[in-house]
């Protein structure tokens, strides 16, 4: 068993990043933990609180920190409740977001994590995998120092019409065909990612660290 934490930074982050891989982890027994950073809109709140039933997680821990303003906290206000969060859990595994993606609160959220991954202070980290989080990721400029690659993979084949029923919820979030927050486009990310693999259904994700103890 690993205990494993999610890192979201809106309500809905943690579904379209890693939706499929939350399902997979609880069916093979591990403890997963989610960090929800901000409340995201008025919308998001009022779905969140039917979201979480559905995941049903070991232990929830809601910082209630403002969004759209995290850019505009220092460090110092961001990694206190993320660190004390971090040693009340003690994860093993962690999904974070992309340190390069559209979203300034992403991006400020990434910094204040990395912080929380060092071995000296957080030896129980073995692992940090960054997400890719549809209409956030992609609408990333293509610089050399923030290109997501994709390395690591999990087979949701099993867990995706689950995953697609989550989604579901959040239907006031999402946004007509052809824009990619989208059903049909998220399915197609999926299907894309599984085929990398020989899988019908995977979500794909970079791995930063990896620790074999």
């Amino acid at each position: 068993m690993k205990r494993v934490c999610i890192i979201a930074v809106h309500p809905d982050d943690e579904t379209l990043g890693c939706g499929g891989t939350i399902l997979k982890h609880q069916e093979n027994g591990d403890e997963v933990h989610c960090i929800l950073i901000t409340q995201g809109n008025s919308e998001q709140t009022v779905i969140w609180e039917q979201v979480k039933k559905e995941y049903n997680f070991t232990s929830l821990h809601e910082l209630n920190l403002p969004e759209l303003d995290l850019m505009d906290l220092s460090l110092n206000k961001l990694i206190p409740p993320i660190s004390k969060a971090f040693n009340e859990i003690k994860p093993q595994v962690i999904y974070i977001p992309n340190r390069s993606d559209a979203h300034s609160d992403h991006k400020a959220v990434f910094a204040a994590v990395s912080s929380c991954t060092k071995a000296f202070r957080y030896p129980y980290v073995e692992q940090v995998l960054m997400m890719e989080v549809i209409s956030e990721t992609d609408f990333a400029l293509p610089l050399p120092e923030g290109v997501f690659i994709a390395n690591y993979y999990v087979d949701i084949t099993k867990q995706f019409e689950r995953k697609q029923q989550i989604l579901n919820i959040y239907e006031s979030e999402l946004l007509p065909y052809p824009q990619t927050r989208n059903l049909d486009t998220m399915k197609a990310l999926n299907r894309y990612r599984g085929s990398q693999i020989n899988a019908e259904y995977a979500e794909a994700f970079m791995s930063l660290k990896t620790i074999v103890r």
